[in-house]
Formats: C-alpha cells, sequence, structure tokens
C-alpha cells in the first residue's frame, strides 16, 4: 500500500479558539482516525506570523491506501455526521487540503 500525507491547514472561529482546539484535539483527531486508511494524526500552530500563511493551525495526518481518492471520499461522506460532528468553532470557509504522495521511507531518529 501507498503511504501519504495529509495537510489540513484550517483556523477557528473568531473569539472560540479555545472551544476550536478543544473540539479539535478531544474528538476530532479520533474521529478522523478512525476511517479506514488513516494512522496517525498531528497538530501544529503557527508560531510566527506570516501573512502568506494559509491558516494559523495545521493537522498532519498519516494515511496508507491503494485507494486515496476513496480513502478522502470516505472522510467527507462521515464529515457533519454523528460519526464525525463539526463544531460550530471550526471555521470551514478557511480549510485548505492537500494531498502528497511518499516518494522515500520514513526515517526516524
Amino acid at each position: 500500500m501507498a503511504r501519504y500525507a495529509f495537510l489540513v491547514f484550517s483556523d477557528a472561529v473568531v473569539g472560540k479558539e479555545d472551544e476550536y482546539n478543544r473540539w479539535y484535539n478531544e474528538r476530532h483527531l479520533e474521529d478522523v482516525l478512525a476511517v479506514p486508511g488513516f494512522l496517525a494524526a498531528q497538530r501544529f500552530r503557527l508560531t510566527l506570523e506570516d501573512a502568506a500563511a494559509p491558516a494559523r493551525y495545521l493537522a498532519i495526518y498519516e494515511i496508507e491506501t491503494d485507494d486515496p481518492q476513496r480513502t478522502l471520499a470516505e472522510l467527507q461522506a462521515r464529515a457533519g455526521t454523528t460519526a464525525m460532528p463539526v463544531s460550530e468553532a471550526f471555521e470551514n470557509s478557511a480549510v485548505k487540503t492537500w494531498l502528497y504522495g511518499a516518494v522515500s521511507a520514513r526515517k526516524t531518529k
């Protein structure tokens, strides 16, 4: 199976950052990891303000699948359902996503 990195840039609704982070960390990451093919997830916050950055928050998901379109379609199908509720603190219009295929083996120290 092929490996992928799925990058999701997003932001909180103004004034709801704590609620957004609580939902993302305590609920959403687990919901995404329940989708077949998703193996790992980690979130990051922009530390150096940069007007060119797509958003303040980044989630990186590791995926292993032979059909990335099907895997992402399943993710999309679950979004907004009881299997993957979306918080009102999530600024949906700010979301930007990219999928990258691995071109080397994963290395760790």
